[in-house]
């Protein structure tokens, strides 16, 4: 009778242990998975300006957050720029490397280049570097296949939206200065798109180059004796870090211009139609969240930015003796200084 009322408890103590190993299993293991021993360390790479913070962009690590990988407990952040030095970016993308990051967001072509070059392992997201198809940073958007995924630009459908809204809001213009970075192939497949848009529409593009920011001068100096109707900016690391520059120019010579960011419209520029690069950080959250959950790059499909925004500045058609048609205030998402138009 003692040995089975002993074999009776053995047995009820397995099944106990097997039920609770099935529950640890079923339960905590998971758990486990998505808490690694250590934090999770996420690199940025732009070519521009450092912030005052000289943090990652607030809406990437919010979107984080919202993930729940929460800044310095499950994630850390390590960010760069170049600050306008191109020649930087290739150290720049060797120290990320350096540092082991288990992801890496970066802004632009050329920095993602320089990253690309620098590991063919490490997990890259892509954002606002242009036509990733277009300039052989992946071979399908679908299935991009190597390390590289992200956000890629909407070239054609953009190119010639912005430019019938330009030529709507001046329904003048004939001939349009289109200014790029020539050294940038992203944007300068994204000029192509730009002209051929324009010849749709029946407009002349007058071509301005530029490779440094030694070259604004010229290519300014040139437009002021042979003044378009209407400037074209496009948007990269070069561009933006010398748009002001084209802002003043632009007022002081009273040429309505378009852009392609809501900023150079806060700036003072007249127009802008695009993604909102809030947005598009945010958005890259989502794939470095995936990556960090065991999602292998190359099956992330690479999106484009859903939304666009129009912004217009009342002010500064009002300061240019611009009158904007109805039919381009109604689509317009902001029209800044608004009270300009009452006057």
């Amino acid at each position: 009778m003692k040995l089975r009322s002993a074999l009776s408890r053995f047995r009820r103590r397995r099944r106990f242990l097997a039920a609770a190993a099935a529950a640890l299993a079923a339960v905590s293991l998971p758990t486990l998975a998505q808490t690694p021993d250590r934090p999770r360390r996420i690199g940025f790479l732009a070519g521009g300006i450092r912030p005052k913070d000289g943090r990652a962009p607030a809406r990437l690590r919010a979107g984080l957050a919202e993930a729940g990988h929460i800044d310095g407990r499950d994630v850390v952040y390590e960010a760069r720029w170049a600050e306008g030095d191109f020649a930087r970016l290739a150290q720049l993308a060797d120290e990320l490397v350096y540092l082991r990051c288990d992801a890496i967001v970066v802004v632009g072509w050329q920095p993602t280049q320089a990253l690309a070059r620098a590991t063919t392992t490490i997990p890259i997201v892509t954002v606002a570097a242009g036509d990733a198809l277009g300039t052989g940073l992946v071979s399908s958007l679908s299935r991009p296949g190597k390390n590289v995924t992200g956000l890629s630009d909407m070239a054609i459908e953009l190119a010639a939206k912005r430019m019938q809204i330009l030529k709507e809001a001046v329904p003048a213009a004939t001939r349009i200065a289109v200014l790029w970075n020539a050294d940038d192939r992203a944007m300068t497949l994204r000029y192509g798109e730009i002209e051929s848009a324009a010849r749709t529409l029946g407009i002349n593009v007058q071509p301005v180059a530029v490779r440094r920011s030694e070259d604004f001068d010229t290519a300014l100096s040139k437009l002021s004796r042979e003044r378009p109707d209407a400037l074209f900016l496009v948007s990269d690391v070069l561009t933006a870090g010398n748009r002001r520059r084209v802002i003043e120019y632009a007022a002081a010579n009273r040429v309505p211009s378009m852009y392609e960011y809501a900023s150079y419209v806060e700036d003072g520029g007249l127009l802008s139609y695009g993604p909102s690069l809030d947005d598009i950080f945010y958005r890259a959250a989502y794939y470095v969240d995936r990556i960090i959950k065991g999602t292998k790059v190359g099956d992330l499909p690479m999106e484009q930015p859903t939304r666009t925004y129009l912004y217009i500045n009342a002010r500064t058609a009002t300061e240019l003796g611009l009158s904007i048609p109805p039919t381009v205030l109604y689509r317009a998402d902001k029209v800044l200084n608004s009270a300009a138009f009452a006057r």
